[in-house]
């Protein structure tokens, strides 16, 4: 039952459509990242001001390729770390990425620790827009049956993969600078964040660069 889901949230995705579906911190609504009219559709149902930019879900870290310029240093090292994970770094953006996903020169990134989210991103075999799925200021849904209620009837399918097992939405840290710094506290805790930054201080990593 979930792989035919699955499946069918696959199709909806190649075709333009946007899907909710269950990842490893809360329900995300997802569409495929280089399809303008399925991105514009994921700001309408959240009602979510369009100067705000949407994060990307990936299923492998070779997928940085396709949104981030380049991920030295600090970037790679928390990247490595923590992903797959409750973890989004801001990368410098790719010079190839649509102005519609980052109309500045950063793009937020994720990679999911969620059997069903992986598959998704796996069988499209493209990054998607891994946004919250409810609507703009509203609690983040952590079942279908509440990512419904919000925004249920505005989507194309509702993949039930039961209750999110992280239950809060995912730590945000902005990699792009000299200093690393959390943008958003979420699901995983600022201290295991600080270890990791002074332990990469400690190894020196920035001589490793994952670049296009």
């Amino acid at each position: 039952m979930l792989q035919e889901q699955i499946e069918q949230g696959v199709r909806f995705l190649r075709n333009g459509g946007v899907i909710a579906f269950p990842t490893d911190t809360v329900y995300g609504l997802g569409a495929n990242a280089f399809n303008l009219r399925a991105v514009e559709r994921i700001y309408k149902i959240k009602n979510r001001p369009s100067h705000l930019p949407l994060p990307l879900l990936i299923a492998d870290i070779s997928q940085l390729t396709l949104v981030a310029e380049s991920v030295c240093g600090i970037g790679l090292f928390l990247a490595q770390r923590f992903w797959p994970g409750g973890l989004t770094l801001v990368l410098p953006k790719a010079a190839s990425l649509p102005s519609y996903l980052a109309k500045d020169s950063t793009i937020a990134v994720r990679m999911s620790n969620h059997p069903v989210c992986l598959s998704l991103i796996r069988g499209l075999g493209a990054p998607i827009i891994g946004t919250s799925a409810n609507l703009s200021g509203n609690p983040p849904a952590l079942t279908a049956d509440e990512a419904k209620q919000q925004i249920g009837d505005e989507v194309d399918l509702v993949i039930d993969g039961g209750r999110c097992p992280g239950g809060v939405e995912s730590t945000i840290v902005d990699t792009t600078g000299e200093i690393a710094l959390i943008l958003r506290q979420g699901i995983i805790a600022s201290h295991e964040i600080e270890k990791a930054i002074k332990e990469y201080r400690v190894s020196k990593s920035s001589a490793y660069c994952f670049r296009l």
